[in-house]
């Protein structure tokens, strides 16, 4: 797209689009949202970049190693402590756990805040992924 206007209204809209997309992932066990619900608004930002300033924009601003880096590390990350959880609260092991915390606080809800901002990366991820897959065929 070459239109100044609409460049210039979402470089001014893309960041309050991922503070939102932030916070909805990090209240997201204490109100409606979670993990992916903020990973869904965070990648639909990512993609009104890509869609705005162009592809080779994208690809400086978002490379595919970090984007990867960031999957990975999630995935992996999520999987070790629900493995975890259910090792320790399935086993009744009494390992060290995560302070339960104060009801409606944001660090409460032991797993549940960490869990959520990494199913977030997985999810904005790899809906931009998708998106420049699908559009022009490469990331």
């Amino acid at each position: 797209m070459n239109s100044a206007i609409l460049s210039v209204v979402s470089s001014f809209i893309i960041p309050f689009i991922q503070i939102f997309g932030i916070y909805v992932v990090v209240n997201g066990h204490l109100s409606p949202g979670g993990g992916f619900a903020g990973g869904t608004v965070i990648g639909a930002s990512l993609i009104l970049s890509r869609i705005v300033n162009g592809g080779e924009f994208a690809k400086k601003r978002y490379p595919f190693e970090r984007l990867m880096k960031i999957a990975c590390f999630s995935l992996l990350a999520y999987g070790v402590i629900k493995g975890y959880s259910f090792v320790n609260g399935g086993l009744e092991l009494h390992l060290y756990d995560i302070p339960i915390g104060t009801p409606g606080k944001i660090f409460s809800g032991r797993y549940l805040l960490p869990l959520n901002i990494f199913v977030g990366g997985i999810v904005s991820v790899t809906m931009y992924f998708f998106y420049a897959l699908f559009s022009e065929g490469e990331i």
